[in-house]
């Protein structure tokens, strides 16, 4: 079973930054893809931005060019580095990986961190 551990989250001020870490339990080479989603009360799961195993990084509109998801193959971690945070930003946020073998898809989460962002 694969366990995916956030941490780094907390309160800041609006235009202050924020570094996400999510820590797998195995390799993160071994995941088509690694993803962070948020989650606002009272909204839905929204893919926040995703790292292909490849390297490839796609974001949500509302957060390019203010945040930069990466990944360290080494310490088994995937980053989301957050600046210029928005009081719109407040949400807990969820790391998810993504394995696909013999066609089924396969699907891990984290059990999130709480970001406040206050104005």
């Amino acid at each position: 079973q694969v366990q995916l551990v956030e941490s780094g989250g907390g309160l800041v001020q609006a235009g202050g930054s924020l570094r996400l870490s999510c820590a797998a339990s195995r390799s993160i080479a071994r995941f088509n893809a690694i993803c962070w989603y948020r989650q606002a009360p009272g909204k839905q799961r929204d893919l926040v931005a995703a790292i292909s195993s490849g390297g490839r990084t796609t974001y949500a509109d509302s957060v390019k060019g203010r945040f930069t998801i990466s990944r360290d193959n080494a310490k088994n971690t995937v980053y989301l580095q957050m600046n210029s945070l928005k009081p719109e930003d407040t949400a807990v946020y969820y790391c998810n990986a993504v394995s696909v073998v013999l066609g089924r898809e396969y699907d891990y989460w984290g059990q999130g961190t709480q970001v406040t962002v206050s104005s």
